[in-house]
């Protein structure tokens, strides 16, 4: 779960009123006009907003190397790993520590990491593929590809005079789409965090027993009251799960299959993929110290033990050899190393905000993408600084999330630059992530 702003969110509440031609234009339209405004706003307030061609100070990065060595030395983290690239080399790429405290093997570009909920961005990456191909539409109803999804209802709150809730089930003022999925404003949401009767619904209805596939997920996810009705609040929760089975009935394939295909294999991505079932691979897996291994997902993510299910909200694993690759193709706007992976077109539309102001989403607390952040198709998009204090570190148009394990990545276009954080630490994350930004852009010069 992202959490870069955690202690800036707040009850914040935003109103307002084929692929390119419904979604896109009205997106990147409405997402100009945010921007224009964002700018103005951004130079009000004094942000980090930096101009563009900054270079780095190699002083002032080596403040990253102080800070990691004293992270692994106080027994805070087992270890980590930090890659910054800018203009396509690197300007810092150092590991720390050790991938789990028992080998105390050091990490390399070849240890894998459980990335969490940075599996969304790579589904979401695939899933735009998809659209491009003509094999899904994101005005499509959900029900096309899962006819089960015809007869979702909307779980709504209702209080009594003495203080008793309970759940009313009406029916969705309009059909959940595959735009819905991809914008986390589809109504499903998660059981693990919260505490209002529809999470509270999934955490009784034990979703993630016995060994099921994707099919089987997505059924039980259905039979669940939505969270709120399409299209009406960000939620985080199963959407990008319940996507990755409209992929998979879009193209008549297993999730992995698609991927690799369209994404892992291109790219070179030879150690990204759901399950490590190789002896000497799985020798290769980082760990989070023994007195923080709960991940805090509602479920036991075990990459080692292989299963129908491959979860594409947060159940891949990858290396740093693997996760720059990925992260340099969305810097270079859906390209590397002359394959196109994303139409120019598209990774503009996957880059836009479709939930600010004008979009009619609303943000409560829960809104994780953070202050002064919009979210585009799978992916956080900065939009303007917000009310954060100070405001978070980075420059308009930024790219980024992260995941319950400590992986975290951010592309900032303007400056031509990428960072990758990859580590196992989910009690510690949010400070180290947070940390790790601060010093990264404090180390940009003009």
């Amino acid at each position: 779960m992202p959490t870069e702003a955690a202690g800036t969110l707040r009850r914040t509440m935003f109103r307002g009123g084929d692929m390119i031609s419904q979604f896109g234009l009205r997106a990147l339209v409405c997402g100009a006009l945010v921007s224009l405004g964002a700018m103005s706003l951004a130079r009000a307030e004094g942000t980090y907003e930096i101009p563009a061609g900054a270079h780095f100070n190699q002083d002032k990065l080596a403040r990253i190397t102080e800070f990691f060595k004293n992270e692994v030395a106080t027994g805070k983290i087992a270890g980590a790993t930090v890659l910054i690239q800018q203009h396509g080399k690197p300007v810092y790429h150092e590991a720390f520590g050790v991938q789990d405290v028992v080998s105390k093997a050091p990490i390399t570009d070849k240890t894998i990491f459980r990335l969490f909920s940075m599996t969304k961005a790579i589904t979401a990456v695939v899933a735009m593929q998809l659209v491009e191909d003509g094999k899904i539409k994101l005005d499509d109803p959900v029900s096309k590809y899962i006819p089960s999804f015809a007869n979702v209802k909307v779980g709504v709150e209702k209080k009594a005079e003495d203080g008793t809730k309970s759940l009313e089930l009406v029916p969705p003022n309009r059909p959940m789409t595959v735009h819905d999925l991809m914008t986390h404003t589809s109504g499903i949401t998660y059981g693990f965090y919260g505490d209002s009767l529809v999470r509270k619904a999934y955490r009784e209805a034990n979703i993630y027993a016995g060994d099921f596939d994707l099919a089987e997920f997505a059924e039980r996810i259905a039979r669940l009251p939505l969270h709120n009705q399409p299209g009406a609040l960000w939620q985080y929760g199963h959407s990008t799960d319940v996507l990755a089975r409209v992929m998979e009935v879009a193209a008549g394939k297993p999730l992995i299959d698609i991927m690799r295909e369209k994404l892992l294999d291109p790219l070179g991505m030879v150690d990204t993929g759901f399950f490590v079932t190789d002896p000497e691979k799985q020798k290769l897996l980082a760990q989070p110290l023994p007195n923080d291994s709960d991940f805090r997902v509602g479920r036991i993510n075990d990459p080692t033990v292989a299963k129908k299910i491959m979860f594409a909200s947060g159940g891949m694993v990858t290396t740093m050899a693997d996760y720059r690759r990925f992260a340099q193709m969305l810097l270079n706007g859906g390209s590397l190393d002359g394959k196109t992976i994303l139409k120019p077109e598209t990774f503009k539309l996957m880059a836009t905000d479709q939930v600010g102001p004008g979009s009619g989403v609303d943000r409560d607390f829960f809104y994780f993408p953070g202050d002064g952040f919009g979210f585009g198709l799978g992916l956080a998009v900065r939009t303007d600084p917000g009310n954060a204090k100070p405001p978070p570190p980075g420059n308009l148009g930024e790219l980024k999330w992260d995941g319950a394990s400590g992986c975290y990545f951010v592309i900032d276009p303007k400056q031509d630059m990428f960072f990758v954080l990859l580590e196992q630490t989910p009690s510690e994350r949010q400070r180290v992530q947070r940390t790790l930004k601060q010093l990264v852009y404090e180390a940009m010069e003009k």
